[in-house]
Formats: structure tokens, C-alpha cells, sequence
């Protein structure tokens, strides 16, 4: 059976199907992705992937002749497509290239576009269970951990052309492409880096690219690297997989680094770990919200809002590089 998966446009979320793909290889198909540039090479990091197709589409807009220029190619070419993101615009090529099995969750009136529907849970279940049960599995979704594998000699040539070395550096991923709410401060994390016994490595992407430098300069030249921007999503990738450790915020490298089975620190403020946690068995998460000696109580946490609605950010800001670091030592 040849299936075609739409992919979601977040990386992060890219990370977590990973368990479907596999749940799907498992029992016989074969699996084509769908995907937007930014966010293709995830699944070339799963080798149950057989080819992946880079979609012309930006954000925005239903780009109706786009989308029917490249049904006409994979007309015939599909037995079943697996719809991923909740948009109407998601579900209509598949449509358009008569697949005749599509399968997704309802969702923005598109119930004629669909043939396997499946409603949506009404309390927000963790990420990783609400793609895998998209294969029809009822057994197991909440057990699965995704996983991403990368060549070691990829691993090497990137290291090489970064001039660094395995496990001599630990990776700080600062952004959060979602908003300054779930952003733990750069002052914070530059502070950490002055405290560590190896240079941290900057990594995110080119709007980011401020950011990592603010905390760059902030902590002294020696104690980081800044690659924000600097490397391809592949290389990111690498650097994580090699590395010491990684602290990061909720964000789409966060997830990654579980994928690759690294120790972490992951560091929630307005969003949920009981939503999109780090499914590493290596992870440590802070969250303050769920700390009984952290008072006052954060009960506005989550509030899942892009930036703080009481302008403080008590979640993140009173979280402390001491704290971290400790963390990092264990």
C-alpha cells in the first residue's frame, strides 16, 4: 500500500508523527511524506520514510492552483493518504489526487474532503497519542516515543565543518518560534553559560539569530558559539545528536533532542508539559507550576498565550540559571 502523509508545518509537531510513520511501516506501507521546506528534513531523519516531497505552498491562502498544478502529478500515484493538520487547506490535495482512503480528523468543515474521519479528543491529549491514532490503533498510543536517526558520518562531517567535537559542548536552543511567553531570558541563559565547563553552542533559526547573539555577547565570547541561522536543519540536527546536553525552551528543538535520546533540560512557562513533553526517558523538565515550594502559586499557568497576558512572566523569569545548571550536573 503506497500512503502519502501531510505533514504539519511546525517542527516540533513534524517530530512527534514520527510513532505514526513507524506504527505505519510496521504493518506494510509504504510512505511518502508531504511537507513544507522548513520543516522536509525531519522526516529525512526517519528511515521508515521512502521519499519525501517538498510542497510549493506558503503561509496563507488556499494557493488553489498550486495545489492543483501538484495534485495532476500525484494523481494515481496513492492508495491512502494520512492528513495530519486540522486545515481545510491540508485536506484538499489529497482530494484533489483522488486518494481514494483519507484519513484525518474533523476539523474546519472538511468532512466531504475526508473518508476516515476522526473526532477531536475534547481535552488536549498529549501530541504524540493524537497523531498515532490516526493509523487506528487503540493499543498503546500513550507509550510512544518518537525516535530520529541520522548517518554517523553526517554526524561527523557537520562536527568537522563547525570545528567541534563530541560531547565537549552542551547546546542552548533559546527560541520559541510561538512567542516571548515561552522564552526563558537571555540573561539567563548567558549567565548559565559562563557557569558551564564547556562552551555552549547557540543554535535556532535566522530570526533567532539576534537573540542567540544578545546571550552570546552577554556571556563572555569564549563561552559560546553562536550558529543561529548558521547551520541547515540537518546540521542542527547533528550538533544536537552529538552533543553533552541540551537546554531549551517548549520549541520544535526541544524535540528533538528527545527524539535523539539526549540529556535535557526542558524549561515550560505558558505552555503545558502534559501536552508536549519531551518523551526522553534523559529529559528533566521545570515547570514552576508544578513546584509545591514555588510561591506564590502560578495559577495562571498555562495560559498557552503567545506573550503574557500580566506582563510579568513570572513562569519563566523566576526560574534560575543556579537551578539549571544543577540540573545539567546531575
Amino acid at each position: 500500500m503506497n500512503s502519502l502523509i501531510i505533514a504539519p508545518q511546525w517542527i516540533g509537531d513534524a517530530v512527534m508523527t514520527e510513532p505514526l510513520l513507524r506504527r505505519l511501516q510496521a504493518r506494510g506501507e509504504r510512505l511518502t511524506v508531504g511537507a513544507l521546506p522548513w520543516v522536509a528534513p525531519v522526516y529525512r531523519a526517519m528511515p521508515q520514510v521512502q521519499e519525501v516531497i517538498e510542497f510549493p505552498f506558503r503561509h496563507g491562502g488556499l494557493q488553489w492552483r498550486a495545489r492543483r498544478s501538484l495534485a495532476k502529478q500525484l494523481n494515481g500515484r496513492f492508495d491512502v493518504a494520512y492528513v495530519l493538520p486540522n486545515s481545510i487547506k491540508s485536506a484538499l490535495l489529497p482530494f484533489l489526487s483522488g486518494i481514494p482512503k483519507r484519513v484525518g480528523y474533523l476539523g474546519e468543515s472538511r468532512v466531504g474532503l475526508l473518508t476516515h474521519r476522526l473526532k477531536n479528543p475534547k481535552d488536549k491529549p498529549p501530541m504524540v497519542a493524537f497523531y498515532s491514532a490516526l493509523s487506528g490503533d487503540t493499543q498503546g498510543l500513550e507509550q510512544d516515543r518518537p525516535q530520529l536517526q541520522l548517518d554517523p558520518a553526517q554526524v561527523d562531517e557537520a562536527l568537522a565543518r563547525h570545528g567541534l567535537r563530541p560531547q565537549r559542548y552542551v547546546v542552548f536552543a533559546p527560541g520559541a518560534e510561538y512567542g516571548p511567553a515561552k522564552r526563558w531570558p537571555a540573561i539567563h541563559f548567558a549567565e548559565l553559560a559562563r557557569s558551564l565547563d564547556r562552551p555552549a553552542v547557540l543554535l535556532g533559526s535566522g530570526k533567532e539569530a539576534p537573540l542567540c547573539e544578545e546571550i552570546a555577547q552577554a556571556a563572555g565570547g569564549q563561552h559560546c558559539l553562536n550558529l543561529a541561522g548558521r547551520t541547515s536543519l540537518l546540521d542542527a540536527f547533528a550538533l544536537i545528536a552529538a552533543a553533552k546536553a541540551v537546554v531549551s525552551n517548549d520549541s520544535g528543538l526541544m524535540h528533538v533532542a528527545a527524539a535523539f535520546g539526549v540529556p535535557q533540560v526542558a524549561l515550560f512557562g505558558s505552555s503545558s508539559p502534559l501536552h508536549t513533553p519531551p518523551l526522553n526517558d534523559r529529559a528533566q523538565v521545570v515547570w514552576l507550576k508544578q513546584d509545591p515550594a514555588y510561591q506564590p502559586p502560578l495559577d495562571c499557568a498555562p495560559c498557552f498565550e503567545r506573550e503574557c497576558p500580566l506582563g510579568h512572566t513570572r513562569c519563566l523569569v523566576d526560574v534560575t540559571p543556579e537551578r539549571v545548571g544543577r540540573l545539567l550536573g546531575d
